[in-house]
């Protein structure tokens, strides 16, 4: 059977595609065909083949399926800054129209395991009146949490995790990621969390020197997504 979760944030540096990735790499050590998408991306740099953002390219790196960079991330900006905001710059139209049907294209595909990973947290703006919790929407896919461990991640994740319970989507799991492992009461707020998330934890990704996507793997469990 077919998984597909779209990937969102506490915040923004909080570590999403580096769990993302991880997410990928495990399951590609249990046989599973694996794909991606990153539907718009800012940040990216110049190349001789076009704009490229290092999150989607570290997507692309972990999906088994051969898939074309642009197909993984349609819509590349290059300025650092709210993708809505990069899109106005250049004069092109950022909705969810625009981004449904090249994200729908990988999910055609049927990979066993497919990630489709925002930008920032939940509630991005794209053009309009339309976020990118909207393409979530959509979609009608479950979501995956990452919440970036640091002072204050308790009110973000639960306000997120209400969020996306509003909008109508499952939360199937979240991830813990150490962004700061000096953070105060660090246990006690990770039972707080566990406590409080109406969804299982898949992993707790501690401070790693070098995050690589199998590194990362090694703290994740998929057996935990709700309806696996």
């Amino acid at each position: 059977m077919t998984q597909a979760y779209f990937v969102t944030g506490t915040d923004t540096e909080i570590g999403k595609t580096t769990i993302a990735s991880g997410l990928l790499h495990a399951a590609r050590l249990q046989g599973l065909s694996t794909a991606a998408a990153k539907p718009v991306a800012s940040g990216c740099m110049r190349t001789a083949d076009g704009l490229r953002n290092d999150d989607a390219l570290a997507l692309l790196a972990q999906c088994s399926l051969p898939l074309r960079y642009e197909e993984v991330n349609p819509l590349a900006f290059e300025p650092a800054i709210a993708p809505h905001l990069a899109a106005r710059e250049v004069a092109i139209k950022l909705d969810v129209a625009s981004l449904l049907q090249p994200v729908r294209a990988i999910l055609a595909k049927g990979a066993d395991f497919s990630l489709v990973e925002g930008a920032g947290g939940w509630r991005v703006p794209l053009g309009g009146e339309e976020n990118l919790s909207d393409l979530a929407i959509a979609l009608g896919i479950p979501v995956i949490l990452v919440v970036g461990v640091r002072l204050g991640c308790i009110n973000h994740a639960l306000l997120s995790a209400e969020a996306i319970e509003r909008d109508g989507l499952k939360l199937a799991g979240w991830v813990a990621n150490i962004v700061e492992p000096k953070t105060s009461r660090l246990e006690e707020n990770l039972a707080t969390l566990s406590e409080r998330l109406p969804a299982p934890c898949l992993g707790r990704v501690p401070h790693l020197g070098k995050a690589t996507p199998a590194a990362v793997s090694e703290h994740l469990n998929l057996e935990l997504l709700a309806d696996w």
